[in-house]
């Protein structure tokens, strides 16, 4: 029997998802309180879907709170050793925060990709705003940036590919790639001035949505003590 609420899950609310994995913390009378992974059905005695969440982006992904009131599964849901759920959602989160990095760079790469379009395209005082010189400048720097987060997680991934450790570089790239599009995409924005804060231009979706990527798979402070937890134990490799 389980009991308790979370928030923030991700396409539960959808028709074709029809189970949740749940952590969920065990009384164990010898290990003293443990942490085990279940399958739970939404059809599942006492699984009941909160609100769905308004948020500012990301409006094709329903959000939602999920509540589990004395929610009955059989024994045999359980996924795994039933001391190991932390760790299997550790694992998980290591795989997740590459992709969030990788995420980030397809949008940053967006972002460049727009404000090239536009530069070359807007004219100003008879020459397209490409030649002057901020904006070349914003533009390298932004060229620069996406080209580093993508070795930062695709590094990780093959890491991860090898099998060996990878934690650090998994953080590293998704706190890298996650701040760096945040500011990518206001300098997408500025370059296209005001038309950047209309949504018929792409840009201003783009400002709007990487805000998340700083805080699903793990903040951007978590993986800063990650990564200050691998240098303290010598544990990158």
């Amino acid at each position: 029997m389980l009991n308790g609420t979370k928030q923030f899950i991700t396409n539960i609310g959808l028709d074709n998802a029809s189970l949740v994995l749940i952590a969920a913390t065990v009384a164990n009378p010898e290990q003293g309180d443990i942490i085990s992974t279940f399958i739970v059905p939404k059809d599942a005695p006492g699984f009941k879907l909160g609100k769905r969440y308004q948020k500012m982006a990301w409006h094709a992904s329903a959000t939602h709170e999920v509540i589990l009131a004395d929610c009955r599964i059989p024994k045999d849901y359980l996924l795994g050793d039933p001391d190991r759920g932390f760790a299997q959602h550790l694992a998980v989160l290591e795989t997740g925060r590459i992709s969030i990095a990788a995420m980030a760079v397809g949008v940053a790469q967006a972002c460049l990709d727009e404000s090239l379009k536009y530069a070359r395209g807007r004219r100003q005082f008879g020459q397209p705003i490409f030649n002057f010189q901020a904006v070349q400048f914003k533009l390298a720097d932004m060229a620069l940036a996406i080209e580093l987060a993508r070795n930062q997680y695709l590094k990780a991934a093959w890491l991860k590919d090898q099998g060996r450790r990878h934690a650090f570089e998994a953080s590293a790239a998704k706190l890298y790639a996650s701040e760096m599009v945040e500011k990518v995409a206001s300098d997408a924005v500025q370059i296209h001035g005001g038309y950047g804060y209309m949504e018929e231009y792409p840009v201003s979706r783009y400002y709007k949505s990487v805000k998340l990527l700083q805080i699903v798979e793990g903040t951007s402070e978590v993986q800063r003590m990650v990564i200050a937890r691998s240098l303290a134990g010598s544990s990158r490799r």
